[in-house]
């Protein structure tokens, strides 16, 4: 499992994509595209007529018009209804969020210096600007008013959650403090959002800046033909000529590793890794400190033990208790299995050391993903490189991703050349419905460049609403290096996975069926926002999914049905070092943001404080660093998943769960698609989302096939409740 879905975030009001004309408080600028509502297909952003110049103006005109649409619901002179406050609130903010929406999505894809200086302009003033709305108290006497009177106890279910919802923001906003409470709250909000700001941005440089350069091509033995074209072309881009350069990826672990076969080129990839952002003008560590001691202060004074509780109170899983609970309970049979595996792989390295007639060595970090490879190929002769042919990038989208999509959901796919494109890079798909009605678009965004944020993820950049009459614009991100020029794109099988992975994400965007925008697709708490994506990943290894995308990109051959039973068999290898690396973040998230007011370390604390988290945790293995260290930990220090990184393993029960539904049920089949489609994908956050899975699954979450996917217990000794659950 890897890091799939890291949002991109400007910290402040994240309001929905909507767009329509303007109010009239704002001064509409014909020459800002973001000023009105794009004339293009459903709002489409105009991307070849934005530039830099167009997004502070349009921030902060569209701060202005929802402060003065606010003041208008407060001096309404009618009595509070749930109409003309809480809907008249869901209206407010146009503007600002589709500005908003267009920017920090291009901040995320396809930045510069200009637009992070505008980011360290606008966070501190959109966080000003949230707490300006929600610690407004005419405003939320007015709301509370409004779900006081008759009419909010007859609201149909979506008004009633819509009601519920905002009710619940004000509440954990801090509306009810006294005045100097709010006084100090907004300092605190105003000072992280600028501090998430800088973490991000000095993670960005120092991500670029630490890039590994080779000056011997002979020491990339190991990486194929167009890895190492590829590599000269990064180095030439920025002025290295007749050199090599491996850039990073955001987690610990570098792809590289894997394959490279100089122990001393790998040693040197995996401690720029994990050295990133400790040093000189991009140091995160005081970055870190900060944002945690200001976090539990923030709690403290809303009335919380720590900031997780603070967030936990408003996830599926609902407190620290259920969270600890279930880390505690996976940590020793992963921990128990990665040292199993690390046992297997040093008696690989012994035994070859011995066979060449030189001394062996202690298996270490960046020796682990070369020799654990070298023992899957060992173990069930399979070599990943061997499938890399049979997973071209277009094969994968168009024959497996969309493939999977239309036999589920009866949805097609036609590429659009005639809208415009933030990035040559990216490709825009029409999505149309089972009836044929278009259902929104689909923006490809797949490469690696200097200019995208790390990891993967996806966005709106339009989002549905039945109140706007809007359809949804949504994208997938990957950070693949490209090829060179005519070369293939060929994919590993778990960059596959990730791109089924995301797709999961963006059919939840593309199924909202909504009335309320901020209800309405993805909107849905941390802890359940991975559940599609990571239960769409199953399409990656279906038999027909795959026997229709894995074909030889030069040949057309299908892949070879031996070689397929080998990589599905390879596939539950090495689970013990993948669920202990990700526990061992998930544990640091926790102990981070568990921490109570006046107890956080400074920043010369911060190593100390990961060695004793993960070593009370017992997720101090040495060959098995965390996936995140604090200083490159984005998504709990500037992606918005703070005490919430538990969400993936969390949402992975529910994954699995529904996988053994669909195979229990008979799989790839329409009628399937359907059901899961109208039961949870449509329905956005427009009630408690656990209700939306057991009307699914039939019964309570069940651990069970999840720990089996793992080899985290024996097949076949516990029986999963797939069997019970619900018929379509």
């Amino acid at each position: 499992m890897k890091s799939r879905h890291l949002l991109p975030v400007v910290t402040g009001l994240m309001l929905s994509a909507c767009a329509s004309p303007a109010h009239a408080e704002a001064t509409v600028d014909a020459a800002n595209p973001l000023m009105q509502a794009s004339p293009l297909p459903l709002q489409y952003p105009p991307f070849d007529q934005i530039r830099n110049e167009h997004f502070q103006p349009a921030l902060e005109a569209g701060m202005r018009e929802q402060l003065a649409e606010i003041a208008a619901i407060v001096a309404n002179p009618q009595a509070a209804n749930f109409d003309n406050t809480v809907v008249a609130m869901e209206k407010s903010g146009q503007l600002l969020g589709r500005a908003l929406t267009v920017f920090s999505n291009l901040n995320a894809t396809n930045t510069n210096p200009e637009m992070q200086k505008i980011q360290q302009t606008v966070a501190p003033l959109l966080a000003a600007h949230r707490d300006a709305i929600f610690l407004n108290a005419a405003l939320y006497q007015r709301v509370l008013a409004a779900a006081a009177t008759d009419e909010a106890k007859s609201l149909d279910p979506e008004s009633a959650q819509l009601l519920n919802r905002t009710l619940t923001q004000f509440r954990r906003a801090g509306a009810a403090l006294g005045e100097a409470q709010k006084t100090r709250l907004r300092e605190l909000n105003t000072q992280l959002s600028t501090l998430t700001t800088q973490f991000q941005q000095n993670l960005r440089q120092a991500t670029k800046d630490a890039a590994v350069v080779v000056d011997d091509a002979a020491r990339l033995d190991g990486f194929s033909a167009s890895q190492i074209t590829s590599a000269a072309e990064a180095a030439k881009a920025r002025g290295l000529d007749g050199k090599w350069l491996i850039t990073l990826q955001n987690t610990t672990l570098q792809p590289g590793l894997q394959q490279l076969k100089n122990r001393d080129l790998r040693e040197k990839l995996y401690r720029a890794s994990v050295g990133r952002a400790v040093s000189g003008a991009t140091d995160n560590r005081p970055v870190v400190a900060e944002i945690v001691k200001l976090r539990a202060e923030r709690a403290q004074l809303l009335g919380y033990p720590n900031h997780a509780a603070w967030v936990l109170e408003d996830e599926t899983a609902g407190s620290t208790a259920a969270v600890n609970k279930m880390l505690a309970e996976l940590t020793p049979p992963a921990v128990a299995n990665a040292k199993r595996e690390a046992a297997d792989i040093q008696a690989l390295i012994d035994a070859r050391a011995k066979a060449a007639g030189r001394k062996t060595f202690k298996l270490e970090a960046w020796d682990w993903p070369y020799y654990a490879e070298q023992v899957r190929a060992q173990r069930y002769a399979f070599d990943d490189d061997a499938v890399r042919p049979y997973f071209e990038i277009g094969n994968v989208l168009e024959k497996g991703v969309f493939f999977a999509a239309e036999k589920l959901y009866g949805l097609h796919f036609k590429p659009r050349s005639d809208l415009p494109l933030y990035h040559p890079d990216t490709k825009v798909y029409e999505v149309t419905d089972r009836n044929g009605s278009l259902l929104g678009l689909f923006i490809a965004d797949y490469y690696a460049r200097d200019s995208k944020q790390g990891g993967a993820w996806m966005n709106s950049y339009v989002t549905q609403s039945q109140l706007f009459g809007l359809k949804p614009v949504v994208g997938n991100h990957l950070n693949v290096p490209k090829p060179s020029e005519g070369q293939p794109t060929l994919l590993s099988f778990d960059e596959v996975t990730t791109m089924f992975h995301e797709f999961g994400h963006a059919l939840h965007g593309l199924f909202a069926s909504a009335q309320y925008p901020s209800l309405s697709g993805t909107s849905v708490p941390r802890d359940f926002v991975e559940y599609p994506s990571q239960f769409n990943e199953m399409w990656a290894s279906d038999p027909a999914v795959l026997a229709n995308y894995a074909r030889h990109w030069q040949t057309g051959a299908p892949l070879d049905p031996a070689l397929v039973d080998k990589l599905l068999a390879a596939g539950r290898f090495n689970q013990g070092y993948e669920t202990t690396e990700y526990l061992a973040s998930a544990v640091l998230d926790q102990h981070w943001h568990q921490l109570a007011a006046g107890s956080t370390p400074n920043a010369a604390g911060v190593v100390a404080f990961e060695q004793a988290a993960l070593k009370e945790a017992g997720l101090a293995l040495g060959p098995v660093p965390p996936r995140y260290r604090s200083p490159y930990f984005a998504h709990v220090f500037s992606g918005g998943y703070a005490a919430g990184y538990y969400a993936y393993i969390w949402s992975d029960v529910l994954a699995r769960d529904s996988e053994s539904w669909m195979k229990a049920h008979g799989g790839l089949d329409r009628a399937n698609g359907d059901f899961f489609r109208a039961k949870v994908l449509s329905r956005g956050r427009s009630t408690e989302v656990l209700s939306l899975f057991r009307a699914f699954y039939g019964a309570e979450p069940d651990p069970v096939p999840l720990l089996e996917s793992r080899g985290l217990v024996p097949p076949g000794k516990t029986k999963s409740k797939a069997a019970a659950a619900v018929t379509p």
